[in-house]
C-alpha cells in the first residue's frame, strides 16, 4: 500500500459528457431542453456502482425513475451539473427556469427554480429557499481535447473546445 498516492473513493469517477460547444450559454429563461434548437441542457444515467457505464438519456424519455440522472448545463458561462430530479417532489429539473439571485442589482449566485411546487435551489450550494432540502450538486471540469480535435485555427477569436467531464462529489471524511 502506498500512503504518497491518493486514489479514488468508491462511485466518484469522472464521467465525460460531451464537448463544451454542444452546451449552448442558457441566459435566464426556461431551459430549452426540449424542441427543435439545439437543447440546453442534456440528462445522463450515470450508475453510483458503476459510472463508467453511463449514458445520455434523451429528454423525452427521462422516465419515472430519475435515481442516478444527472442534468449538464452552461448557465452563464459556467458549466453545472446536478441532480435531474427535484428533491422536494422528484420532479425533472429539465423543465426548470434559471435564474440570477441578486441583491440590488448585483448577481450573488444563480438557482434554479422547480415549477411543480415553486421551490428553488441554489446551484453552488444545493440550499433551497425555504426547508432543509438540499439538491446535489455535482462536479464539474474542463479538460483540453487528447485526440487534439479543435486544431489551432488563424483567426485570433478562434478558442479551442473543451471536453465537459462530471462526477458525484466524493464524500468527505
Amino acid at each position: 500500500m502506498n500512503l504518497f498516492r491518493s486514489t479514488s473513493r468508491p462511485n466518484t469517477e469522472w464521467f465525460p459528457v460531451g464537448l463544451a460547444s454542444s452546451f449552448p450559454d442558457l441566459v435566464s429563461q426556461p431551459l430549452i431542453c426540449k424542441g427543435d434548437k439545439t437543447p440546453g441542457c442534456k440528462v445522463f444515467h450515470i450508475p453510483q456502482e458503476k459510472p463508467s457505464d453511463g449514458e445520455e438519456v434523451p429528454i423525452d424519455d427521462v422516465g419515472v425513475d430519475m435515481q442516478d440522472q444527472v442534468l449538464v448545463f452552461q448557465f452563464r458561462g459556467k458549466f453545472h451539473a446536478i441532480d435531474h430530479r427535484c428533491p422536494h417532489s422528484s420532479y425533472p429539473l429539465s423543465q426548470g427556469i434559471l435564474f440570477d439571485v441578486e441583491d440590488f442589482g448585483i448577481a450573488l449566485s444563480a438557482g434554479i427554480h422547480c415549477p411543480k411546487h415553486n421551490w428553488s435551489f441554489d446551484l453552488f450550494t444545493g440550499m433551497s429557499d425555504r426547508a432543509a432540502y438540499r439538491l446535489t450538486i455535482w462536479e464539474t471540469q474542463l479538460r483540453e481535447i487528447a485526440d487534439g480535435a479543435g486544431e489551432k485555427a488563424d483567426d485570433a477569436s478562434y478558442k479551442p473546445d473543451k471536453e465537459v467531464w462530471v462526477r458525484r462529489k466524493p464524500k468527505v471524511g
